[in-house]
């Protein structure tokens, strides 16, 4: 007779998304190494830290694009912050169940929605646009399933976190068109 992986017992009972979270750490979170990159890569977007390092090196070798490349520091910052208001009014706690291995710290206490998926999905826009990449493709799917590999969110919270990132990329996008077509109207651009 085999041995119940204690986390699964009364699965049945646990709330969908802890079932997902279950089966996420169960399978790939399982593996050193996805924990391991997994931490890597919330500690790069902690704070969108990583983001800001990666538009500042853009701007210090493109200087033709400069403005772009502050546009991305700017977007990753303004989702990050837009995530982080809408923590405070929503409260949703982080996962809390004991079949939940919470595999890195973090900031608050806070789940929804993730500020990494919001300001990953940002910068990734932004920095698709930029480069003509599909970075949203390769960039965000790693960063949503890390959150939930190191047990630090729901799946809903990373999905609404990337919502709301793309929608903030989206507007600054539209922001920069609305800018660029002032100027070019005065006959400054």
């Amino acid at each position: 007779m085999s041995a119940v992986n204690p986390s699964l017992q009364n699965s049945a009972t646990r709330p969908p998304e802890v079932a997902i979270i279950n089966a996420v750490q169960a399978s790939i979170g399982a593996n050193p190494s996805v924990v391991s990159a997994a931490r890597g890569m919330s500690h790069f977007g902690e704070h969108a830290l990583g983001w800001i390092g990666i538009a500042a090196a853009g701007w210090l070798v493109d200087k033709p694009r400069r403005r772009q490349w502050a546009g991305v520091a700017v977007g990753a910052v303004g989702a990050h912050a837009a995530s982080i208001v809408i923590k405070r009014v929503v409260r949703r706690p982080r996962p809390n169940d004991p079949s939940v291995q919470v595999n890195v710290g973090t900031p608050s206490k806070l789940s929804f929605p993730s500020s990494h998926a919001t300001s990953t999905t940002a910068a990734a826009v932004l920095l698709g646009r930029l480069t003509g990449l599909p970075l949203p493709a390769v960039l965000v799917p790693p960063m949503l399933l890390s959150r939930v590999v190191l047990g630090v969110h729901y799946p809903s919270d990373v999905l609404a976190g990337s919502a709301l990132g793309a929608a903030s990329a989206a507007a600054l996008l539209a922001a920069e068109k609305r800018l660029d077509s002032d100027r070019t109207r005065k006959g400054l651009g």
